[in-house]
């Protein structure tokens, strides 16, 4: 049996940034958190999507980001 780990908004939206800005691989993001490589790949592709569940209050999504620098 597959035990649950939950994970804090504030870790989510770092891993997607260790990736999405900073360039590190999936793999390697994965890997220094010590988190499933499968799991960060969903947070990024839901962060990509715009859909990234239980945000913090008053963050903005990585497209809304990416908006702005660009």
């Amino acid at each position: 049996m597959k035990r649950s780990t939950t994970y804090t908004p504030e870790l989510r939206e770092e891993a997607v940034k260790l990736v999405l800005t900073q360039g590190l691989t999936l793999e390697d993001a994965a890997r220094c958190l010590t988190i499933p490589k499968g799991t960060l790949a969903n947070w990024v592709a839901a962060a990509r999507r715009g859909t990234s569940p239980k945000v913090a209050p008053g963050s903005r999504s990585v497209p809304e980001l990416e908006a702005e620098v660009t």
